[in-house]
C-alpha cells in the first residue's frame, strides 16, 4: 500500500456562527483522500508566505469559491460581480507563481483555473449570462452532482490523457469563466457554447491542469473520468517529478 502524500489545498474564510472562520468543502478533500493523498488546508496567508506554504508538500490544489477581483486584470466590475475576497487573490496569486517556479504539480478547479488564468496574465468572464451569446445553463446548484453538458477536449491534449476521454459530461456551477487564456497555457477543453471548460501548462517541465467544472463532485460516480483525473494527480505527484 502506497504512503499518503501531502499536498496543499487552499481555503477562503467565512464568518459562521459570529466568527470568521477557514472553510473548504469537504469533497474536495474526500476526493483527494480516495485518490490516495494527504489534503493538507492552507489557511490564507500574506502573498509572502506563499512560498514557505508549499514546503513539504508533493502537489498544490487549487479550490473553488468567490468571483475573483476584476481590478486583478485590470477590468471594470460588472453589476453581477459576486462577493470577492481580497486576500485569497493576492495569496492564491502568489501560490501559482511559487508553484511554477518549483515546477509543483498543480491541479485548480473551478475559481481555481479562474485565478490561475488571471495569476498568469489572462483575464475573465465576469458573467457568462450576460456578456456570453446563447450560453448553456453554467450556474445552478442543483447541478452540483448531475452531469449537465458535454465538454470537448482536445485529443492527446494531458486533461484527454488524464480523464480517458474526449468527451466527458460534466457538472456545472459557475457564473464566471476563464476569458482571454494566459499566454502561458494552453485552452484544451471547451462547453458546446464556447466557454472555456480546461487548460493546461503545454510542456513537461511542469504538471499543470485545470478545470472549470467540479470533478470533487463527481469522484465517485459510475462514469470514471473524473476519478481519472485525481489519480492522474496522485501519480504524478507520488512520481515526485514534473512531466506528464
Amino acid at each position: 500500500m502506497h504512503p499518503l502524500v501531502p499536498v496543499a489545498v487552499t481555503a477562503t474564510t467565512e464568518i459562521i456562527r459570529g466568527a470568521l472562520r477557514l472553510r473548504v468543502n469537504v469533497a474536495y478533500t474526500q476526493a483527494l483522500r480516495a485518490a490516495g493523498l494527504l489534503p493538507l488546508v492552507l489557511p490564507v496567508l500574506d502573498p509572502e508566505d506563499a512560498d514557505a506554504a508549499l514546503d513539504g508538500v508533493a502537489g498544490l490544489v487549487l479550490t473553488g469559491g468567490e468571483d475573483v477581483d476584476p481590478a486583478r486584470y485590470r477590468a471594470t466590475p460588472h453589476p453581477k460581480l459576486g462577493d470577492v475576497h481580497a486576500g485569497r487573490d493576492a495569496f492564491e496569486i502568489a501560490l501559482v507563481q511559487a508553484a511554477r517556479a518549483r515546477g509543483l504539480p498543480t491541479l485548480a478547479i473551478c475559481r481555481g483555473v479562474q485565478i490561475l488564468n488571471v495569476a498568469l496574465g489572462g483575464t475573465l468572464v465576469q458573467d457568462i449570462a450576460t456578456e456570453w451569446t446563447n450560453p448553456n445553463v453554467h450556474d445552478g446548484e442543483w447541478a452540483r452532482t448531475a452531469r449537465v453538458h458535454e465538454v470537448e477536449i482536445t485529443p492527446g491534449s494531458r486533461l484527454a490523457r488524464a480523464l480517458g476521454t474526449e468527451r466527458p459530461v460534466v457538472n456545472s456551477m459557475h457564473h464566471q469563466a476563464v476569458g482571454t487564456v494566459a499566454p502561458s497555457l494552453a485552452m484544451v477543453a471547451r462547453a458546446p457554447d464556447g466557454i472555456v471548460e480546461g487548460v493546461e501548462w503545454p510542456t513537461d517541465d511542469w504538471w499543470l491542469v485545470g478545470v472549470q467544472w467540479h470533478p470533487e463532485e463527481l469522484w465517485a460516480s459510475d462514469e470514471p473520468w473524473d476519478r481519472n483525473l485525481f489519480a492522474a494527480f496522485t501519480e504524478v505527484v507520488r512520481r515526485g517529478v514534473t512531466v506528464s
